[in-house]
């Protein structure tokens, strides 16, 4: 994808939602931390529809300490995984109050030493809650990247390179936002939406979906004609 495309990419994206944000609720860095912690391998769905009964009751390292294992264990046990994440979300509260005085830190090497923490995730709450312009690769913008041209890359760290690389400057703020909302709604893996998408022009995907209205106008039979019946 050459550099005016990319910036074109860009633009369309912002005209249709300038202020893009994450689909997680939340309203701290802590809540933001858990809730991406929470996240992995699950629905932003269904990570809110238990923060929205457990924030209420516990959003502190203090006070998710205080709730022990297994009292979190009740708010989360809807979420895959919900044992492991249980489990380092208050091994997390406990260092946060340990080195950090009960803060979220906001540099990366201190984020990615908390368990259940790795890149991805520090890059979210690096980008939300702090407001630094990195890219959160996951697999909607791996696929994003790779499917329109925009970064291609076989891994996930050569991916977020790139796109750092590859993004203009004004957009990188919000950039992996719109690119998460597009590879989850419209550039979705099985089946991407192409005829409804708003980056159609500047994408490099060469397997473009028609759209299936006009498939089902081309494929319908023409109705026969009137016979002509002689007396």
């Amino acid at each position: 994808m050459t550099p005016a495309r990319r910036r074109a990419f860009f633009e369309h994206l912002k005209a249709d939602n300038p202020h893009p944000k994450t689909e997680l609720v939340w309203r701290t860095p802590f809540e933001l931390l858990v809730a991406v912690i929470l996240s992995a391998q699950a629905t932003d769905k269904s990570v809110n529809h238990a923060t929205a009964k457990l924030f209420p009751i516990a959003n502190t390292p203090e006070a998710l300490i205080a709730l022990g294992l297994d009292g979190l264990k009740q708010y989360v046990r809807t979420i895959g995984l919900y044992n492991t994440k249980a489990k380092n979300i208050l091994e997390t509260c406990q260092r946060l109050i340990d080195q950090h005085d009960g803060k979220v830190p906001r540099a990366r090497d201190a984020l990615e030493a908390l368990p259940g923490v790795g890149r991805k995730t520090a890059n979210v709450v690096l980008n939300c809650a702090f407001g630094e312009p990195t890219m959160a690769v996951d697999t909607h913008i791996f696929r994003v990247a790779n499917r329109t041209g925009l970064a291609p890359g076989k891994t996930v760290l050569a991916v977020e390179q790139r796109l750092l690389k590859n993004v203009p400057s004004e957009y990188l703020q919000h950039a992996h936002h719109w690119l998460i909302l597009l590879g989850r709604y419209t550039c979705k893996a099985r089946k991407p939406e192409c005829w409804r998408c708003l980056v159609h022009a500047e994408c490099g995907f060469r397997k473009k979906t028609p759209d299936p209205i006009d498939e089902v106008s081309v494929r319908r039979p023409k109705p026969a004609g009137k016979r002509l019946v002689r007396a």
